[in-house]
């Protein structure tokens, strides 16, 4: 069947309306000269292509390249029980699969928020009609529909090692995903833009909108925090290329709490 993709999000479309919902959000934007559509087809006529890299053992990254909407880096993470895509790029050919079946297929399919949709039906269905989950409070953003599609919320070990949470936060849904085997041992958190790397690569921030510079309150930024601090973790990846590299809860958690600050005033007498 022909499906559509948002060239600005990157979010696959069962029809093409005159302007993407998720687009239209306060938290993403519509260009200018109005809403842009392609298709798969279109972006391999184009020279689209997918990157694979480790980024540590049994962590892997997949880019497009050139960046389709949003331009985010999926990633999945590899266990004996089965494999984890978390977040969802905007395109899928023939070569990508090949990659995936090499690695050890996926098991799940989930992505982080709405934004990171990305072209999720269309994974799943070349790789044998994996089973997608989406976070219950945001699946009224879905745009595209399949059986595959399982509604979830609160947290859920989805293999061995790997659990699936919802903090909330830039979307009601938002998730993270914590691998305890990741970093040596050590713990790893896959954040989205939950939580969101920053280029320091000691602090990570917490928005509404990034695109549009909506901050959270701090009440919500300190209560997302608490809620992954749950999890004994040294490293986090965001959805593009951010990383804390060590001791990421202790920055999560110290970057809360100056969040919090500087939105309550504290720090007013600095400005």
């Amino acid at each position: 069947m022909t499906f559509w993709i948002c060239r600005t999000c990157g979010v696959e479309h069962e029809s093409r309306p005159d302007v993407c919902a998720i687009c239209a959000d306060e938290r993403q934007w519509v260009p200018d000269d109005g809403q842009h559509w392609t298709t798969l087809e279109e972006l391999a006529a184009e020279g689209e292509r997918i990157s694979v890299e480790e980024l540590e053992p049994d962590l892997f990254a997949l880019d497009t390249v050139p960046d389709v909407g949003i331009g985010p880096t999926a990633k999945i993470v590899r266990t004996v029980q089965g494999n984890l895509m978390f977040d969802v790029l905007g395109y899928v050919d023939d070569d990508a699969v090949a990659a995936v079946r090499d690695l050890g297929g996926l098991a799940f399919i989930v992505a982080s928020h709405p934004h990171m949709y990305g072209v999720q039906v269309e994974w799943s269905r070349r790789l044998g009609g994996v089973p997608i989950l989406v976070s219950e409070p945001d699946a009224g953003w879905l745009a595209r529909s399949d059986d595959a599609v399982e509604l979830w919320k609160g947290d859920r070990e989805v293999l061995p090692g790997v659990t699936l949470s919802q903090p909330g936060g830039h979307f009601p849904g938002s998730s993270v995903a914590y691998w305890a085997s990741g970093a040596a041992g050590k713990g790893v958190l896959l954040s989205g833009d939950t939580i969101f790397a920053n280029p320091d690569r000691t602090s990570v921030s917490f928005m509404r909108s990034y695109p549009n510079r909506i901050p959270l309150s701090g009440a919500v930024v300190q209560r997302v925090a608490r809620h992954v601090a749950r999890f004994e973790f040294d490293r986090l990846y965001n959805n593009f290329r951010g990383i804390i590299p060590t001791d990421a809860r202790e920055v999560v958690l110290r970057s809360a709490e100056r969040h919090a600050a500087w939105t309550s005033g504290a720090y007013d007498h600095l400005t």
